[in-house]
């Protein structure tokens, strides 16, 4: 018997092995139906995104075009900031009495014009140019460098509106608190008012005697109404015939009026010239708005984007409920018919013209730079176009429906009052802060109308108040690339600077500073820049080029069916001849009718006003100074200032092959960003790449001092020399070549890029040279992600640097070879 039949296997020993592989079955069986499962998972994956594309419900998109800057994560973020950037406080506040001033609806036909012919045009230009270049108002300036004062302005201008702009949102935080009660508090006269508080007035039917220092020629008081106080003695005050009665020393007003002046902006106790103590309670709802703006912006367009779905949304859901709730009180007609009776002899006047262009100019909020920002993070192939219509329609449009709203109020308060709509309009803080809360504290509920009508103020102040610190924020980063990874940091640095700044205005003289930067931040300066911007892209660029230029983004239909060349010819025509002449005359009317800024009726002191002009020639100078500097740094060289870099157009290299291939930019450089370019200081796309964190000064980095860095870059300090990364790690081979050319080592290189060069060793004597290491630097070709004649040239500078400044250290270090291919090398 041989061996084999000697073995002798047992029951159990038979029954673990069938067990076993019952185990062993079972185990592939569940491992193929996890895999099977993971299939149908993916399988389903797949297929709804195939649904969602080819029904286009999907709401956002499945990857960054360009993660280095970034994108809108969602299709609809971009429209509705936009949407509520150029939807503000003044389409509700200011818009309706401009109707009221200028014929009622009579004022629409200089509206639409002005629509069409200049804040259409405008809107379209700024939100094409920061898609085409991916970049926001302060380096978008490329393909015309004289007009990078024009970028400076627009950041300034935005700035400081953005410092008091969240003042008047504090303002709505506080009346918000302040309707979180039983009873409004300005419902009636308290301890706060004056004796010529309306609710202590009651009328009287008899006809009253003059008082001796209120003469009337028709003998029965103000307007025909006489007053007698609560104490019965019979006193004649004004009510509506404000004018007279204050000239005569009488001027009754309504508990919300005494309410904002004495407890809310409390204003009477203060002035320009004697701001007053700081309010507490203000200054807390103003850090409250910070907070929301800072938290909104944290994480930049990936956040704001998001808020914006409420914040854009909200104050339309508002006006709904309260158009219906207006449509239902008794005498809304009156107010109607008043907002839409036309007086077409209005239309004679040039003030109706004026008021009409300035209110479109700048419900849009053009030439701030924030349309550039927000567009800057558009991707490329978006319809600007279709865009710029749409938001600008609905801006309109919005202004209009909030007419409807507003004067269906003042109807009824007219009628409550017993007199005309005329004596009860305003506009402004006014309307917001006195007539509506006076017309809401007779309805059933007054509070809750109260509370929706401030939260849609709120809403309304941070759509705008987003952009206006979101065009700072990219204009820091665009200038300085470095900032990026500290995005966070940066907002909550200006957002505390801001806040401080706004600290003065929380006093009782607060609301006089504001108007002074309210009329003069955004005024004549805004004009100029529109100006500037039609010239430089007509005139010194050219506007073919440009309409070239929205025609490699759009393609040759724009808004879905039109043909782009019908848009093309009336652009054109409105960019170089009808929107600067109409913002040129719209400037100088304003210089002809110009008034100097006044609160209450009381004109601010002339020391007040040169502030004001500071602020103005602060933007203007900054157009100036910056334009000039450009000018000395080119030596004369005017001819390059008006002509594109070769660094102008759009980011991505695969649509700047598209614009090449296009071929109606002759000399358009495709890739400015290769080997050959890697070390030019002006070039504005070294930006550092924000998904892997990575930026590094490469020669100071690696110690070397000015002298060193003068040799070897022509630059005279180290802040000049900044290389960014570039397609993966060109800085690690430009650091690797120096380093191993000047006898020193990098201890450590990071494979996956996250964190480079974590500790740099040198000689203890930088005037003596180590033997750079035989064969260089290993470093995987994925890595530098450069071509093998860019890293030897490299090597060969560093040699020739080498011995420029060491002629006895050179044998040691010539001969530099960076080996191409590593161990990570596949």
């Amino acid at each position: 018997m041989d061996s084999h039949d000697s073995q002798v296997v047992s029951p159990e020993d038979i029954s673990m092995q069938q067990r076993g592989g019952q185990e062993e079955s079972v185990e592939e069986s569940i491992s193929d139906i996890r895999q099977k499962l993971s299939r149908i998972e993916a399988n389903q994956m797949e297929l709804s995104k195939a649904l969602a594309k080819k029904k286009g419900f999907s709401l956002t998109f499945e990857e960054e075009e360009n993660p280095e800057r970034g994108n809108w994560s969602g299709k609809f973020d971009f429209f509705l900031s936009c949407l509520g950037y150029a939807v503000g406080l003044g389409n509700v506040w200011r818009f309706p009495y401009l109707c009221y001033k200028n014929g009622g609806g009579a004022f629409f036909i200089p509206y639409c014009i002005f629509l069409f012919f200049c804040g259409m045009p405008i809107f379209c230009l700024e939100l094409s140019l920061g898609q085409f270049c991916s970049s926001g108002p302060l380096s978008c300036w490329e393909f015309a460098p004289l007009f990078r004062g024009v970028g400076v302005g627009m950041v300034i201008v935005s700035g400081l509106v953005g410092i008091y702009y969240n003042i008047i949102i504090a303002w709505s935080f506080w009346y918000l608190f302040t309707s979180f009660t039983s009873k409004l508090p300005w419902s009636e006269c308290g301890s706060w008012s004056t004796e010529l508080c309306r609710e202590r007035l009651t009328p009287v039917n008899s006809t009253c005697n003059n008082d001796l220092n209120l003469r009337i020629d028709n003998g029965t008081g103000i307007n025909g109404t006489c007053w007698l106080d609560t104490n019965g003695t019979r006193t004649l005050y004004g009510i509506y015939d404000a004018e007279a009665a204050t000239a005569a020393g009488y001027s009754a007003r309504p508990a919300s009026n005494e309410y904002l002046n004495y407890v809310g902006l409390q204003d009477r106790l203060g002035s320009i010239g004697n701001m007053g103590p700081l309010r507490w309670d203000m200054s807390l709802c103003l850090l409250l708005g910070w907070i929301v703006v800072f938290a909104s912006l944290s994480k930049g367009i990936k956040s704001s984007g998001k808020v914006v779905y409420f914040t854009a949304i909200f104050p339309y859901v508002v006006l709904i409920i309260l158009l219906i709730r207006g449509l239902t009180l008794p005498g809304y007609e009156k107010g109607i018919d008043f907002y839409l009776k036309p007086d077409l002899s209005r239309l004679q006047d040039s003030t109706v013209w004026k008021d009409a262009a300035v209110q479109i100019f700048f419900s849009l909020s053009a030439s701030w730079g924030g349309l550039i920002t927000l567009a800057s993070y558009n991707r490329f192939k978006t319809d600007t176009v279709r865009d710029a219509m749409l938001v600008s329609i609905c801006n309109c449009a919005t202004s209009v429906f909030a007419g409807f709203v507003v004067f269906s109020f003042l109807g009824y308060l007219a009628t409550l009052l017993n007199t005309e709509v005329t004596n009860v309009v305003d506009s402004g803080v006014a309307l917001a802060f006195i007539v509506y809360p006076q017309a809401v504290t007779s309805l059933p509920v007054s509070p809750l109308w109260a509370i929706l009508f401030f939260v849609m103020l709120i809403t309304l102040g941070l759509d705008s108040q987003f952009t206006l610190i979101e065009t700072v924020v990219t204009a820091v980063q665009d200038k300085w690339p470095r900032t990026r990874r500290y995005k966070t940091l940066l907002i909550l640095g200006i957002s505390v600077v801001f806040f401080f700044i706004g600290l003065s205005m929380c006093t009782p003289g607060g609301p006089q500073l504001l108007t002074i930067f309210d009329d003069y931040s955004g005024g004549w300066n805004i004009m100029v820049i529109a100006i500037l911007e039609c010239v430089s892209i007509c005139y010194v660029y050219g506007v073919k080029r440009f309409c070239d230029d929205i025609e490699a983004m759009t393609g040759p239909i724009v808004a879905g069916c039109i043909p782009w060349f019908i848009f093309k010819w009336w652009w054109i025509i409105c960019w170089c001849a009808f929107t600067p002449g109409l913002v040129a005359v719209t400037m100088v009317f304003s210089w002809v009718k110009f008034s100097p800024s006044s609160y209450g009726g009381n004109v601010l002191p002339d020391w007040a006003q040169v502030i004001g002009w500071l602020l103005t020639f602060s933007v203007l100078a900054s157009i100036v100074v910056v334009s000039g500097i450009a000018v000395w740094q080119s030596r004369g060289n005017l001819r390059a200032l008006v002509q594109p870099t070769r660094y102008w157009g759009p980011a991505l290299v695969k649509f700047r092959q598209e614009v090449a291939d296009a071929g109606y930019a002759p000399g358009f450089v495709v890739d400015p960003w290769t080997e050959d370019n890697i070390e030019d200081p002006s070039n504005p796309h070294h930006k550092y790449d924000e998904d892997k964190g990575y930026q590094v000064n490469c020669l100071a980095k690696a110690g070397f001092d000015n002298q060193a860095i003068t040799l070897m870059t022509g630059h005279k300090n180290s802040s000049s020399v900044d290389v960014y990364k570039r397609r993966d790690m060109d800085c690690v081979a430009r650091m690797s070549a120096c380093l191993a050319a000047y006898g020193s080592k990098v201890t450590k290189i990071d494979d996956d890029a996250e964190s480079t060069i974590e500790s740099v060793t040198t000689g203890s004597d930088r005037g003596e040279l180590m033997k750079a290491p035989e064969g260089g630097q290993d470093l995987p070709r994925s890595l530098c992600g450069v071509r093998e004649g860019a890293l030897q040239r490299l090597g060969s500078d560093c040699d020739r640097q080498a011995e420029l400044q060491h002629p006895a250290a050179a044998e040691g270090a010539s001969g530099f070879n960076l080996n191409l291919r590593g161990k990570n090398d596949s």
